[in-house]
């Protein structure tokens, strides 16, 4: 059974999400403070997190700098803050999705599943033989899921490796905004696109010699991002 911990100062959306979580077959531990809920994602072993923004002890956004300094798992951040700053900070700091309160339990639960679903088809499927993807000094090995830039290895989140994986498998194809969110996300953008926004940002500060004239994934303005071979 998928463990998931919910880090949610008010117990009764906590309760809540628990509620739907566990009707849907996951088993759910809840902490209350962001100090507590960091030292249970380190300490314990959670397939996701599902963390609030503002909390005592310590906020959200540090929360997810901490944990994705040492784990990769997904991460669902959920704030009643409505702002755009931050969301992109937020995903910024790792965080994979990003939820508006008030949001419905359904939706929720909706996409818990999607993440985990992708997680564990991505990370947890295991092949003889490495699949390698090599584009003109970028080298991708989806089995490890392991990037090396002119032979030097960097570190991707799970979403930017997936997102820049499926656009180097599909050179020259323009994808919008919402085609992306819907492929690596698997679910209708609902007004996230600054999570892809935010994703491809990142994506060329780690693989581009001069962010301001990518030479691998190209803006296509009014339309969206290709991958240039």
């Amino acid at each position: 059974m998928s463990r998931i911990l919910i880090i949610e100062d008010e117990e009764s959306i906590a309760d809540l999400e628990k509620d739907y979580l566990e009707l849907s077959d996951f088993q759910v531990h809840i902490e209350n403070s962001g100090d507590k809920g960091l030292e249970a994602a380190l300490e314990e072993d959670f397939d996701l997190v599902i963390l609030d923004l503002m909390l005592p002890g310590m906020d959200g956004f540090d929360v997810c700098k901490r944990i994705r300094e040492k784990k990769n798992i997904p991460i669902l951040m959920v704030s009643a803050k409505k702002d755009d700053i931050d969301k992109i900070r937020g995903l910024g700091l790792g965080a994979d999705d990003y939820m508006t309160k008030p949001f419905s339990p359904s939706e929720l639960v909706a996409r818990v599943k999607a993440h985990m679903a992708r997680y564990d088809r991505l990370v947890g499927s295991a092949q003889k033989t490495n699949d390698i993807v090599e584009i003109r000094g970028i080298k991708i090995d989806k089995t490890a899921r392991r990037v090396w830039i002119d032979g030097e290895e960097k570190t991707f989140t799970t979403k930017e490796f997936d997102l820049l994986t499926f656009l180097a498998e599909n050179p020259n194809h323009v994808y919008t905004k919402e085609e992306l969110f819907r492929e690596i996300w698997d679910m209708d953008s609902i007004g996230d696109i600054a999570t892809v926004t935010v994703h491809i940002k990142k994506i060329r500060e780690k693989i581009e010699f001069d962010t301001s004239k990518p030479q691998y994934i190209e803006t296509i303005w009014g339309v969206g991002y290709r991958f240039k071979v």
